[in-house]
């Protein structure tokens, strides 16, 4: 990416954030030559969790750049446009605070074939959330797209869920922060990306259920919520299991936030 665009400036650094995995990324990502951090090695003063949302809030202790780019690293299909796509409108638009990248989602089905039924946790629980709590947003083709870009400065000043919230509360929080103007999304085509289980997706729809009510009846004049950020907190799930001994199989979804950036030394 960094030579396709070389001379231009366009893209200043390319950062892999290791999020406590155990399946050589870290070492992978090394070898091709990016710049890899590892999320327990970055601030360790501040401890580390489990999540998404951690490793994109402690990237922002290493980026030096003002316009932050985020695209998830389990796509098996995707092109270098997701960035140049998503940084457009923050380039063009000075009111443009968050960018969100929407596309076909292609996925793997028995047989071979392809089908674009992907985004459960997307119809089934985001969507109704903003219909029901924040109408404004329902042209937004999807709120929980793992590729979006933010401004540095807007991000600093948000409270980032440690999981997979964060895509729905960066999104909710800049619309009640700097109203529906500041929001663009751009077509980046398709993408693919492995199909998941769906207790890892109750487990993902219980996150955003949590930043949604956390955030809904908490906003203060300045379109930020009066709650403070939960420190460490977790919600047992639990799915039955016939093949278990004891029958049901209990999952600690991590429902705590992170402090705004600006708020900490």
């Amino acid at each position: 990416l960094l030579a396709a665009h070389g001379g231009n400036g366009l893209v200043d650094e390319l950062i892999v954030m290791d999020s406590l995995s155990s399946d050589g990324t870290a070492e992978v990502a090394e070898h091709a030559g990016a710049t890899v951090h590892r999320v327990a090695d970055v601030r360790p003063d501040l401890g580390v969790q489990k999540g998404k949302g951690e490793a994109l809030w402690k990237a922002q202790f290493v980026a030096g750049g003002s316009l932050l780019v985020f695209i998830d690293a389990d796509l098996t299909a995707w092109g270098t446009h997701f960035v140049t796509g998503l940084l457009g409108p923050l380039l063009t638009d000075p009111a443009v605070q968050l960018c969100r990248g929407f596309y076909d989602r292609m996925i793997e089905e028995t047989g071979g074939q392809r089908s674009t039924e992907g985004g459960r946790v997307t119809e089934l629980m985001a969507r109704p959330l903003l219909a029901e709590r924040w109408p404004e947003l329902g042209a937004v083709v999807q709120p929980l797209a793992g590729e979006w870009a933010i401004r540095r400065d807007w991000f600093a000043q948000l409270s980032v869920p440690v999981g997979y919230g964060i895509e729905f509360s960066t999104l909710v929080d800049t619309l009640s922060g700097h109203g529906l103007d500041a929001i663009a999304q751009v077509d980046l085509g398709a993408r693919d990306h492995r199909h998941q289980h769906v207790h890892d997706l109750s487990a993902m729809a219980l996150e955003i259920l949590a930043v949604a009510d956390r955030r809904h009846p908490a906003w203060g004049a300045d379109g930020r919520s009066r709650l403070p950020a939960v420190a460490d907190d977790t919600v047992a799930l639990h799915h039955f299991a016939r093949d278990l001994p004891e029958r049901w199989e209990r999952r600690d979804v991590p429902t705590a936030e992170r402090p705004p950036l600006s708020s900490l030394r």
